[in-house]
């Protein structure tokens, strides 16, 4: 099974960018549909974005179209999430998932595999 690592968060001012990492355990990678989500203190964890295992296809929630880009890259294993003009309500554990079906998921159940997770906080 394939091993998720998250970095990249901060602290960061409203307005400003960070860019999130997932590295992938091995080159399966590319089998799987790719997912970040989010959890803030007291609520449910969310979707962000999903894409497909080429990354051809891709699926922003409402909340981040427009400031925030998804890609991976297969010969790194490794997926990212560009976050720009980051608002504090941002601020929450952003969460990288795999799945293993072809179609981007929205839910946290259709999602096999879940990294630790890394802080991201905007201050106003």
């Amino acid at each position: 099974q394939v091993q998720l690592v998250e970095s990249g968060g901060g602290l960061v001012q409203a307005g400003g960018s960070l860019r999130l990492s997932c590295a992938a355990s091995d080159r399966t990678f590319t089998s799987y549909v790719m997912g970040w989500f989010r959890q803030a203190p007291g609520k449910e964890r969310e979707f962000v974005v999903g894409i497909s295992k080429t990354g051809g296809s891709t699926n922003y929630a409402d909340s981040v179209k427009g400031r925030f880009t998804i890609s991976r890259d297969g010969v790194k294993n490794t997926m990212y999430l560009q976050m720009n003009s980051l608002k504090p309500e941002d601020t929450a554990i952003y969460y990288c998932a795999a799945r293993t079906f072809s179609r981007i998921a929205v839910r946290t159940e259709d999602y096999d595999y879940w990294g630790q997770g890394t802080q991201v906080t905007v201050s106003s």
